[in-house]
């Protein structure tokens, strides 16, 4: 079956980010990583973002955590927006096709993948990400 699962290898993201880079999941391979699928129209989306934010100030150069945005059904004016807005400085890749969101089986944002070190997905959060889930799901990928 096609998607991300615990305990499987995070199928591949890459392509150009609404900050014009060119990026890949690949590359940070050797680093935890939180990859979030997200709306500018997603008001559970709008709620996570501080506590993300947050948690990338201490736990970036703490653990070496880094922050990978999708956008979901989204448009990127609105979403450069939302991102200026609320201080989101993480990347995050357009997916105007679907393709992305597809292939980790996200049918609505916010959903979130804590990925190790290794590359493989360690926990998965559907809806509203909260400072508690956040905190058990990262136990499962700190380094």
């Amino acid at each position: 079956m096609v998607g991300a699962h615990v305990g499987d290898v995070a199928p591949a993201l890459a392509g150009t980010s609404l900050q014009g880079h060119r990026l890949s999941l690949s590359a940070w391979r050797g680093s935890v990583v939180v990859v979030l699928f997200w709306a500018s129209w997603c008001t559970p989306c709008r709620d996570e973002f501080p506590l993300f934010k947050d948690r990338l100030a201490a736990l970036g150069p703490a653990d070496g955590l880094v922050m990978l945005g999708v956008m979901y059904e989204d448009q990127a004016d609105p979403a450069r927006q939302f991102l200026a807005e609320l201080g989101a400085t993480w990347p995050t890749l357009p997916d105007p096709a679907g393709r992305l969101a597809a292939a980790y089986r996200v049918v609505a944002p916010p959903q979130t993948f804590f990925i190790d070190a290794e590359g493989v997905v360690r926990g998965i959060r559907v809806g509203e990400v909260r400072a508690a889930a956040f905190d058990t799901q990262y136990a499962k990928i700190k380094p």
